[in-house]
């Protein structure tokens, strides 16, 4: 099992989310220190995007630095695919002496280091009181009754409308509080019949809002179990297909094929809305002759899934202490600061657009702020209230492997092949690779 799983994870490396995969550079000015030799209280960390994650580590030092000025913490930028492979090589060789004390792993993909390399990572014990933050974080970061992880940042999602757009096509963001994904339809048809504009722009093979929309009912790609795939016989999984047929056919959907085309998708005002995760905000905000003319409402659930609710998430990571030497240092730093910084969260807010999962950091005057852009609404404690409500799923360890299947049993059910066998020969594939 260990050797299936580590070559699956190996497998998945290129496949990145595109809330997690900004940076492709290391940076070289700050790779002279890999590991801690033995008694050392010197910390490494090790993470990707330089104007997320590591300005976010870099408020973290800073606030840590000031109440003890002899730590001494370095920061090092990989990007992801980087940090993966490395992890991969040095823990395949059964130490982790040369890693950092401090590694960053995407939830998605927490699960397959925590469960092919249970010995590697250090147990957080008392460090963080895991009830202050979001539930549905705890699941990726946790084994065998152990936390293990440090959770960072929310993918939770939204839904960026344009409201002049709506306001085109008769509606007010009031209209969108409590939608489905028909309605969401019908609504993208009369904005597309008044205004012109697509509702919305999408790469066909990127699955993201499936996985948005399969979680939103508390469901996911794997059986509860974490490896068992759960895909012909998953109803909530066929009317995401469903009803992402639905939108593709209904003539409101901009095609993109890469990031860019998707950026440029909103920023030039072709399409009056994004459902996406939180991180999109900077790139919405990027075109500030748009501002005031947006705003975020709830996303929409799935109609018949009994569970589906206005939440959910897509991406996110969180962070983790390797079992070497100074990781008793890397606990105390992260449990200081990450895991219980109130005033912190609230600089990561303002200074770096980081929407935590820690509760009590809710609280601050940061996440009550008014955003002119988005016409003086408070999207930060909106984000922060749907954080509190996106269901929990065990993403396992296949999130990436059974999606490269789904991939394409999606574009043959595009194409005219009927649901139930797309799905099911999607499921014979999962069990035969993965099992």
């Amino acid at each position: 099992m260990k050797k299936k799983a580590t070559a699956l994870l190996l497998a998945g490396f290129m496949l990145l989310t595109a809330c997690s995969s900004n940076s492709n550079t290391k940076n070289e000015a700050n790779t002279g220190t890999e590991g801690n030799a033995a008694g050392s209280q010197k910390i490494t960390v090790w993470a990707w995007d330089k104007n997320f994650n590591i300005a976010a580590m870099n408020l973290a030092k800073d606030a840590y630095v000031a109440k003890n000025a002899d730590a001494q913490i370095e920061v090092v930028e990989y990007a992801q695919d980087d940090i993966i492979q490395k992890l991969n090589t040095g823990l395949n060789s059964g130490s982790a002496s040369g890693l950092p004390n401090i590694v960053l792993i995407e939830d998605y993909r927490a699960q397959s280091f925590l469960q092919t390399y249970p010995d590697a990572f250090q147990e957080l014990g008392d460090a963080i009181k895991t009830t202050d933050f979001a539930e549905y974080k705890l699941g990726p970061t946790s084994f065998g009754g152990k936390q293990y992880g440090v959770p960072f940042d929310s993918g939770v999602v939204g839904l960026y409308v344009r409201t002049d757009y709506l306001q085109e096509a008769g509606y007010t963001v009031d209209d969108l509080q409590d939608i489905d994904w028909q309605q969401y339809i019908e609504i993208g048809k009369a904005v597309k019949a008044k205004t012109g504009k697509d509702m919305l722009t999408q790469d066909p093979n990127d699955l993201g809002l499936i996985r948005m929309m399969i979680q939103s009912a508390g469901s996911w790609y794997l059986k509860e179990d974490g490896t068992t795939p759960d895909l012909k016989d998953n109803a909530v999984l066929k009317e995401a297909f469903e009803s992402y047929k639905e939108l593709m056919n209904a003539d409101i959907v901009k095609v993109n094929s890469d990031w860019s085309s998707f950026l440029a998708g909103f920023n030039s005002g072709d399409v009056a809305s994004v459902p996406t995760g939180n991180w999109i905000t900077p790139s919405v905000k990027a075109s500030a002759d748009q501002s005031g003319k947006w705003a975020v409402v709830p996303f929409p659930k799935l109609k018949n899934a009994a569970n589906s609710v206005h939440a959910s998430n897509l991406g996110g990571s969180s962070w983790y202490v390797l079992n070497n030497d100074g990781k008793e240092a890397a606990v105390e730093f992260l449990g200081a600061t990450l895991g219980s910084d109130v005033a912190l969260y609230q600089k990561l807010v303002t200074d770096v657009g980081v929407v935590g999962t820690y509760k009590p950091a809710a609280e601050g005057e940061a996440y009550g702020a008014a955003d002119e852009f988005f016409g003086g609404q408070k999207v930060i404690a909106d984000f922060a209230k749907w954080t509190a409500e996106i269901p929990n799923v065990n993403y396992g360890l296949h999130t990436y492997a059974i999606e490269d299947i789904l991939k394409v049993e999606m574009q043959n059910f595009l194409n005219g092949t009927e649901l139930d066998k797309a799905l099911s020969d999607a499921q014979s594939q999962a069990e035969s690779q993965i099992q």
